[in-house]
């Protein structure tokens, strides 16, 4: 598996007292030296903590690749065809949200999701679905055009060592099982940390793990560079 690393953290830090510092920009080269195979950040419609400066930097000086994640929106679509991201993903998003708090609904809004998929897809970028394990969703991101999914791990996460951690497992197994046999490419992110990630291997040919707060927290400790090394070892 690879490991992809969100920084939207660094930036909330940053913008927590103002100014520069950390910078986003500095913690992806951080994370790219320690083993990052690509740079997720989340450009929200109110700017909480990435901001447009910082993609359009990290843009023109990541060694490896930006993933954007990003709501259905006009102006992210336009931002996203002008910058030209490796891959974005779509999330839903609620302004009062303190993160995001479940999957896009493809199912429900279908046709949207397939015409917004469609002139990103045709620019070169790959596109992603941000999904409850849910089999109506995985079926519904088969009919979009979106190359991958990214199955939604936090039931999971919150559930580790609690009695329903191995129903919570199962919908992420068999979501990813029929995701797969639909074509999909399949890549699963949220809540994971260091005590729960380890069962992601237990899911065949999960492709990239997205991981940004407990790396961002471990860092505080450690510093960014062993956090992320440390992580990477526990994908390998």
């Amino acid at each position: 598996m690879l490991l992809g690393v969100n920084i939207d953290h660094i930036a909330t830090l940053r913008n927590a007292r103002g100014g520069v510092e950390p910078s986003p920009v500095l913690a992806a080269e951080i994370c790219e030296q320690n083993g990052a195979t690509s740079i997720t950040t989340h450009l929200r419609e109110d700017r909480r903590h990435i901001k447009d400066e910082d993609v359009r930097t990290l843009i023109k000086t990541i060694k490896t690749k930006l993933n954007l994640e990003m709501a259905v929106t006009d102006e992210m679509q336009k931002i996203a065809l002008e910058i030209m991201p490796a891959s974005v993903c779509l999330v839903p998003e609620k302004r009062q949200e303190v993160t995001t708090e479940g999957g896009l609904d493809v199912a429900g809004q279908l046709e949207k999701i397939t015409k917004f998929v469609k002139p990103l897809k045709d620019a070169g970028i790959v596109v992603s679905l941000f999904i409850d394990p849910a089999a109506e969703q995985v079926r519904a991101s088969a009919k979009t055009g979106a190359q991958f999914i990214e199955l939604h791990t936090g039931c999971y996460s919150n559930a580790f060592g609690k009695d329903s951690e191995e129903k919570e497992f199962q919908k992420l197994f068999e979501a990813a099982k029929l995701a797969q046999s639909l074509g999909l490419r399949v890549n699963a992110g949220h809540g994971l940390n260091y005590e729960n990630v380890f069962r992601m291997h237990e899911i065949p040919d999960l492709y990239e793990l997205n991981i940004g707060h407990s790396i961002v927290s471990k860092a505080v400790f450690t510093g960014l560079a062993q956090a992320v090394s440390e992580m990477k070892e526990l994908i390998k």
